[in-house]
């Protein structure tokens, strides 16, 4: 079953959260398919459920949200492709590791199309390049239906990422496809993969 695409564009952090919600209530009662919101935020942090206040660095540099997914402390901005995947997990699909392990392997996949090797690391959740974060994962799960989903840092300021510690981390381990490459592929062509791909995330 494929999964429907929808580039919201530079959307505010808050709209996006209620379009979620939206879209969570409808795909619970069927009234539309699995759905992937692409979007990019102004620079907002937020902090799941499982995050360290220790690791909001700067609290008043950015503004900052407490929300539904698992995981600690992140940060969204311009130039990060952020995609909420709305899924509703049936049968033996009812695993949240797994589903987690889909969104990675979607997002892995989308760096190997711009000429990038990247991986999972073993008790972490997330896309690595080497030892160098690129992309940060973290859902929330209702009556079997998902929303939040990853952050994929395409051409951010990674600066902004000495704001906090994301997941935990020193800002440093971050990195982007821009910073890989030497220069950005632009976010329009990620989104673009990203749509082609999508299927590939179909629970």
């Amino acid at each position: 079953m494929a999964i429907r695409c929808v580039d919201l564009g530079l959307l505010a952090y808050q709209e996006a959260h209620r379009l979620q919600q939206e879209a969570v209530a409808s795909r619970i009662l069927g009234a539309i398919p699995d759905t992937l919101f692409l979007v990019e935020h102004e620079s907002v942090v937020t902090l799941g459920r499982g995050t360290h206040r220790e690791n909001l660095l700067e609290p008043d540099r950015f503004p900052t949200f407490e929300v539904e997914r698992g995981g600690d402390v992140t940060l969204h901005g311009p130039g990060q492709v952020v995609g909420y995947a709305i899924c509703l997990l049936e049968g033996t699909g009812r695993d949240l590791h797994a589903h987690l392990r889909r969104l990675e392997g979607f997002v892995m996949d989308t760096l190997a199309a711009f000429g990038l090797r990247s991986q999972r690391i073993t008790g972490k959740t997330g896309v690595w390049i080497s030892d160098r974060k690129i992309a940060s994962l973290g859902v929330a799960c209702r009556a079997w239906c998902t929303w939040h989903g990853f952050a994929l840092n395409v051409e951010n300021r990674l600066e902004d990422f000495d704001a906090i510690r994301p997941c935990g981390m020193v800002s440093t381990t971050m990195t982007s496809i821009a910073a890989e490459l030497g220069g950005s592929p632009g976010v329009a062509a990620v989104k673009r993969e990203m749509t082609r791909l999508a299927e590939g995330l179909a629970s």
